[in-house]
């Protein structure tokens, strides 16, 4: 997962895109979770990662999932607080 200064860059990058939310489509974002299939995937590769049985070309597919999901979590995170305050950061 990426660390604190990489999630803050992320988000400053992502803050333009937040002055464009609606309620409905911060709402959505909220709501968006990953597919049954995604998630039994990122459960293997972490189970396989865990146990050090990980290929190579898993691990960059683990990653892949990672780096997405902690950009998805910025994109949460802007949207809930606009609908929190009714407004973007």
């Amino acid at each position: 997962m990426a660390n604190g200064a990489s999630a803050s860059a992320l988000g400053r990058l992502l803050r333009p895109l937040s002055r464009e939310l609606t309620a409905d489509l911060a709402r959505a974002l909220v709501n968006l979770k990953a597919d049954a299939e995604t998630q039994a995937r990122y459960d293997e590769l972490a189970d396989k990662r865990s146990t050090g049985q990980i290929t190579a070309d898993e691990q960059g597919e683990l990653e892949s999932i990672v780096r997405a999901n902690t950009l998805l979590g910025v994109l949460k995170a802007e949207a809930r607080a606009f609908l929190a305050n009714g407004k973007p950061f």
